[in-house]
C-alpha cells in the first residue's frame, strides 16, 4: 500500500467561517440519504423539497441532483444564523475538507488551507478517520436521472 501524506493524520477544526458554504460557485450533490434527512428535517415532501431547493445538473451521460445556490453563490440553506439544515446537512458538507481532491497531496491540502482557516488547527484526524470519510463519499449513492 502506498504511503499517503496524511498517514500521521491531519489537523482540522471547523471555525464556522462558512467558507465552504459561500461565495464560490459549486455543486452540493445529494444522495438518497441526504435527501431523506433534509426532507425529514424540514418536514416537507420530497417533491416539494426538490422543486424548491434543487436543480438537476447535466454532467455528461446523466444528471445529478444538486442543491441550488443563491445569486451570490451562497448555499440555499446558508444564513447569518448558519446552516438551516445543519443536523441533516449532506455528506458532502459533513465530510469537508476530507474530499479526495483536497487530500490527494500535501500541496492540495496546503492550497485549500489558504481559504479554510480550520485546516492545520484543532484536533488531529487519524488516517483511518480520513479514509473513512473518503470511503463514505465513494459509497454514497448520488441521485441521478
Amino acid at each position: 500500500m502506498s504511503k499517503k501524506f496524511y498517514d500521521d493524520g491531519l489537523k482540522f477544526e471547523c471555525t464556522r467561517c462558512s467558507y465552504c458554504c459561500r461565495h464560490e460557485p459549486g455543486y452540493v450533490f445529494l444522495s438518497k440519504n441526504d435527501l431523506g434527512g433534509m426532507v425529514r428535517e424540514l418536514k416537507i415532501s420530497e417533491k416539494k423539497f426538490i422543486d424548491k431547493y434543487c436543480t438537476k445538473v447535466d454532467i455528461g451521460f446523466f444528471k445529478r441532483l444538486s442543491l441550488i445556490e443563491k445569486e451570490n453563490h451562497d448555499c440555499i440553506f446558508w444564513s447569518e444564523q448558519g446552516c438551516a439544515v445543519y443536523k441533516a446537512r449532506p455528506l458532502q458538507c459533513r465530510s469537508y475538507p476530507f474530499w479526495t481532491q483536497v487530500v490527494e497531496s500535501e500541496e492540495s491540502w496546503q492550497e485549500e488551507s489558504q481559504s479554510c482557516p480550520g485546516i492545520g488547527k484543532g484536533k488531529t484526524h487519524s488516517k483511518e478517520d480520513i479514509d473513512d470519510w473518503l470511503e463514505k463519499r465513494i459509497n454514497d449513492s448520488l441521485i441521478s436521472s
